[in-house]
């Protein structure tokens, strides 16, 4: 059983940046790969980043691509969210998760993720 823990959102406005910790424990962090994902009132999750294993294999939605950096230290059991040049539209609750294995395969889709953390709401004002 692997536990997250998301922190460091909050109200920052268009054009700020914040940076988005998630904390693992419970299992071998390197055997997972990570994902953030994001929720806005009314809609559906949707998928932000994705890291492999290793850290090597990096996916970013096209809405983030060149203003989000998604990255992980093994030593420390933490993946990070960098988050630069925000907008209004960025605005939701984001959630990082781990998706077992080494294969760098549905590392896109949320139904691949078995463990979620609770959350850091990211509120971005224009």
């Amino acid at each position: 059983q692997v536990q997250l823990v998301e922190s460091g959102g909050g109200l920052v406005q268009a054009g700020g940046s914040l940076r988005l910790p998630c904390a693992a424990s419970g299992g071998s962090f390197s055997n997972y790969a990570m994902g953030w994902f994001r929720q806005a009132p009314g809609k559906e999750r949707e998928y932000v980043a994705a890291v492999n294993w290793s850290g090597w294999t990096i996916y970013y939605t096209d809405s983030v691509k060149g203003r989000f950096t998604i990255s992980r230290d093994n030593a420390k059991n933490t993946v990070f969210l960098q988050m630069d040049s925000l907008k209004p539209e960025d605005t939701a609750a984001y959630y990082c998760a781990a998706k077992f294995g080494t294969r760098d395969v549905g590392l896109t889709t949320p139904g691949a993720y078995i463990y979620w953390g609770q959350g850091t709401q990211v509120t971005v004002s224009s």
